[in-house]
């Protein structure tokens, strides 16, 4: 005990490794340290009889020091397995320090209790899925990028060289002065041969669709003159009916006039019959039916309209005359 009490007044007077001073208070940073704070109880160094619990890959341990163990330093701490059952560990705890220090074992069971419950949320967080954050590195992304860059360039200057030295050797301007191998010369020409076939295709296509263009196109205008045509079918068949109508009505109206007056001169009713006779014709069926085919067919021509006044003598003009 006097040789603990000498090594607590050195370091805690003079100068020790483990302590941190901070405004508030002292700390330790032994790994050994039960609780974390410099203090004469829980200094390990300056204690002969000591003990602790340690956390090793998921394992809790307690680490005991006893004076009689100074000595030989390989056997210096004795481990003891604790359970994964918190009640039987600490059973062990209390059955390993029954006759220790009471702070001890009470920090102990403290430490012990920490431990499990930060290794318990540990578990539960590895059993959810989480993202793995992978960190980018600038510098290397950027050179790869321009590393890329390059061999673009440098594969189409080579295409291109590629190209004109097949087209060279298809001219003959090398004839027998190189011997080139056969398969690179075979495969270049199978990639030729191969976008000729694309470029054909294409131009089918192109062609095709043309093609469906010009169709559509003489379609639409074949409906649009039908459109047109049948719009001018019925106006003139419109016209014509006006006609017959207002015809009809003249000839009733000479016809009337002239049975109106009996006593009419031959010259003048020869001339009226010469005027009203091709009105009063009859239609055959047969002339009607090429009438109305003609009419789909073609656009009659209008004529012009005559307009002709006639005097009608009634007696009261004779006897004017007469006198």
């Amino acid at each position: 005990m006097q040789q603990d009490d000498v090594v607590w007044s050195i370091i805690n007077a003079n100068f020790c490794s483990h302590k941190v001073r901070t405004i508030t208070q002292n700390f330790c940073r032994n790994e050994y340290n039960l609780t974390g704070l410099c203090s004469r109880l829980a200094c390990p160094l300056a204690n002969s009889q000591y003990a602790t619990i340690r956390e090793e890959n998921g394992i809790i341990y307690l680490y005991m020091k006893t004076a009689e163990r100074n000595a030989f330093p390989s056997k210096h701490w004795e481990k003891v397995k604790l359970s994964r059952n918190f009640d039987k560990a600490i059973h062990q705890i209390n059955e390993n320090l029954l006759f220790w220090n009471r702070f001890i074992r009470l920090k102990c069971k403290q430490r012990f209790t920490r431990i499990t419950q930060y290794l318990i949320r540990m578990r539960k967080l590895k059993l959810r899925r989480q993202k793995m954050l992978v960190p980018i590195q600038t510098n290397i992304a950027r050179r790869e990028r321009r590393r890329e860059d390059k061999a673009l360039i440098a594969a189409k200057i080579d295409n291109a060289i590629e190209k004109e030295l097949m087209e060279r050797l298809k001219k003959g301007t090398y004839e027998d002065i190189y011997n080139f191998p056969q398969k690179v010369f075979d495969r270049a020409l199978n990639a030729e041969e191969i976008e000729e076939e694309e470029g054909e295709q294409e131009r089918e296509v192109e062609s095709e669709d043309e093609k469906e263009m010009e169709v559509e196109t003489e379609v639409q205008r074949e409906l649009d003159m039908d459109e047109e045509f049948v719009e001018g079918d019925s106006d003139d068949d419109d016209d014509d009916a006006e006609n017959e109508d207002s015809g009809a009505e003249s000839d009733s109206g000479l016809r009337e006039e002239v049975d109106v007056d009996s006593d009419f001169e031959s010259s003048e009713g020869s001339d009226i019959e010469d005027i009203t006779g091709p009105t009063t014709k009859t239609a055959t069926p047969s002339t009607s039916k090429t009438a109305s085919t003609t009419k789909k067919k073609v656009k009659k021509i209008r004529k012009p309209r005559v307009e002709i006044e006639y005097e009608v003598e009634t007696e009261s003009n004779r006897q004017r005359l007469h006198k």
